[in-house]
């Protein structure tokens, strides 16, 4: 991939925005990945538009001027371990209400492309209704929570990944 990529995909009633990282020839251990606000196709505009603008505002969070991805791009996989290359953190900015039941708190680990998704629920009351500081700390508090969780996973499949140094390093990068 050469930058950041947006794109608008219409699945049946749904409308998802999405935009993902440049992954830096695929050195990073961390990465991130967007699904804007969902909105029914028959929503009114001012719902849509809603959702738009909101969907652009989280966006500038994770890879804006002083967005998350490009503070976590600098911890690189070949430093943890030989398991895993990417860890995927899903952000999903209020999702409906299928799709947010549907979700696991931490997706498989995928052998073949040694990847792990984590989700990351964005909403009004984690996000939007918060000052900019606060936003800040749910967004790192959630991918620290998020580094415990798969920490547990990593122990219990015995993968070669240090998540204690990640965990470290990623709180150091953070902080």
């Amino acid at each position: 991939m050469t930058g950041n990529m947006t794109n608008t995909i219409q699945k049946g009633t749904l409308v998802i925005c999405t935009k993902i990282n440049n992954m830096e020839e695929n050195s990073n251990i961390l990465g991130c990945f967007v699904f804007g606000a969902s909105v029914y196709f028959e929503d009114d505009q001012r719902t849509k538009d809603l959702a738009a603008e909101q969907s652009k505002l989280f966006s500038s969070y994770i890879f804006g001027e002083k967005g998350i991805s490009d503070i976590i791009k600098k911890l690189k996989h070949e430093d943890y371990g030989k398991d895993i290359i990417l860890i995927l953190f899903k952000f999903y900015v209020k999702p409906i209400p299928y799709l947010l039941q549907n979700l696991k708190e931490i997706e498989n680990y995928t052998k073949n492309e040694k990847s792990i998704g984590i989700p990351v629920i964005i909403t009004e009351e984690n996000f939007f209704y918060k000052s900019e500081e606060e936003r800040y700390d749910y967004l790192k508090q959630s991918i620290l929570q998020k580094l415990d969780i798969l920490a547990e996973v990593i122990k219990k499949k015995k993968l070669d990944t240090s998540m204690e140094l990640l965990k470290a390093d990623t709180r150091k990068v953070l902080d």
